[in-house]
């Protein structure tokens, strides 16, 4: 191996309480349930830019973890403040924004409920706002119950949801890129040109899904088109994240289970799609548990288990796999079920954690309690530290989303032991690449890099100054 991969790190949050952690809230440590106030967020961004993090992803869902002992009863879900409630993404943004200058921020909105001409205005005008410090990361939405909240019986078919985000993604790199040219905004008061009208232009698009004339409503902001992020390894989803995502987010217990989607997707880019592989960063979902022994951090997690909800959690792997669990006997093993899905989920699981001598609903909820469906390490700094390259070596991620146990401890015991254990070991930087740039440079490590890079699709439709 050459050179060593300084790593991506981004906290991974949700404007829900526990988030990936299920039940953590009553821990007298934690301060996630101060979701709804936006102090909480403003101090939360300075804590991570002052540690030069790369951004704050943040996930979404529009709808309840229904599934488990459902069908359609949020109630496990909703008493244990399983991501309920949960409160709109991009809100908070703007604010994190002001409080800092170089942070990036990832919002999580779903493709299948709004029309693209309305999102890709919001997208503007928070890129605007934050200097161009915007990523949204494209999902087509996985519940059932939001489908029903937003005008559908249920969700479009898998793969007729990314046919839909396909061709919204291309409305919003027209509207973005190519409604505008770059000079188009004059403010010229001598002449009273405000812009150019001649340099604005529809961009007429008619397809199966929209038909959207145009022009882009917001003049180009810093990035034009905010980083592109992605989350489904599907097949359709693979394709999807070859073609536009810049920054895909992975999740599994153990590298094994992410290396084989992360290297077909890197060779999807450069093969079908003409993009440089190594450009598309991959950041696996990543819980640490640290001690200043292994003992230490060993006892912090069992006691974070204790307040683990079991409920909150099978409500969890419900909404994300959608099986109820509460199906199955409390000491039933799942590896001999009749589900497929069920038995290829926990084959994956006792692969990664072997020495389980049984897998029941109990066992599962126990993973998911602390970190939800990614890995959740415990150990030393040095050890966490080992574990971080080991994925690197064996899945060829490029960094890691960052899950919390408890709000902001778990970030607080990373910026304090382990960035320096990763700076010493040379895997993670000194600063921004760009001080006050915007996530696209800071996440490529490249200056002037604002806008979609030549190989990317959206960069043909730019509409560039002559």
């Amino acid at each position: 191996m050459g050179e060593k991969k300084q790593l991506i790190l981004n906290a991974f949050v949700e404007s829900c309480s526990g988030h990936q952690s299920p039940g953590l809230w009553a821990h007298p440590d934690d301060q996630s349930s101060n979701f709804n106030d936006v102090k909480h967020w403003v101090k939360l961004a300075k804590l991570l830019e002052e540690a030069n993090f790369h951004g704050i992803f943040i996930a979404d869902v529009l709808g309840a973890y229904d599934v488990y002992k459902g069908p359609r009863n949020p109630a496990p879900a909703i008493v244990s403040g399983a991501q309920w409630p949960v409160n709109e993404p991009l809100a908070v943004v703007s604010a994190m924004a002001a409080a800092t200058e170089s942070i990036g921020f990832g919002v999580t909105v779903a493709t299948t409920y709004e029309q693209p001409y309305h999102l890709a205005r919001r997208l503007s005008t928070v890129d605007h706002l934050s200097g161009g410090r915007v990523g949204w990361n494209v999902v087509t939405g996985y519940l059932d119950s939001a489908a029903r909240n937003l005008g559908h019986t249920e969700q479009p078919q898998h793969d007729e949801r990314y046919a839909i985000a396909e061709e919204y993604i291309d409305v919003m790199y027209k509207l973005w890129q190519s409604s505008w040219r770059d000079d188009a905004v004059k403010l010229d008061r001598e002449k009273r040109i405000y812009t150019d009208p001649s340099l604005v232009r529809t961009i007429d698009h008619i397809g199966k899904y929209y038909t959207v004339p145009g022009p882009h409503i917001c003049q180009p902001s810093p990035q034009r088109t905010p980083l592109i992020l992605q989350a489904g390894t599907s097949k359709a989803g693979k394709a999807f994240a070859a073609k536009h995502a810049e920054a895909i987010f992975v999740a599994g217990h153990s590298p094994s289970v992410v290396a084989k989607n992360i290297a077909e997707i890197r060779a999807a880019a450069r093969d079908e799609f003409g993009r440089d592989p190594t450009s598309i960063k991959f950041l696996a979902l990543f819980c640490p548990i640290i001690g200043a022994t292994e003992a230490e951090a060993r006892a912090k997690y069992e006691e974070y288990l204790s307040y683990g909800s079991e409920d909150g959690a099978l409500a969890l792997f419900g909404g994300w796999t959608g099986i109820d669990l509460a199906k199955y006997g409390d000491d039933e093993e799942l590896r001999h079920v009749e589900s497929n899905a069920i038995r290829s989920a926990v084959e994956a699981w006792s692969k990664s954690v072997p020495g389980i001598p049984k897998w029941t609903k109990h066992t599962v909820a126990n993973h998911i309690k602390v970190g939800g469906l990614g890995a959740t390490a415990v150990g030393t700094a040095e050890q966490i530290a080992d574990e971080m390259e080991r994925w690197v070596r064996e899945a060829d991620v490029d960094g890691f989303n960052l899950a919390y146990a408890l709000m902001p401890r778990t970030f607080e015991e990373v910026i304090q032991h382990l960035l320096p254990v990763l700076k010493q070991r040379g895997l993670f930087w000194d600063g921004y690449a760009v001080k006050g740039g915007t996530y696209r440079e800071n996440v490529y490590g490249k200056p002037g890099l604002s806008r979609p890079p030549p190989d990317h699709p959206a960069a043909k439709y730019h509409w560039k100054a002559e």
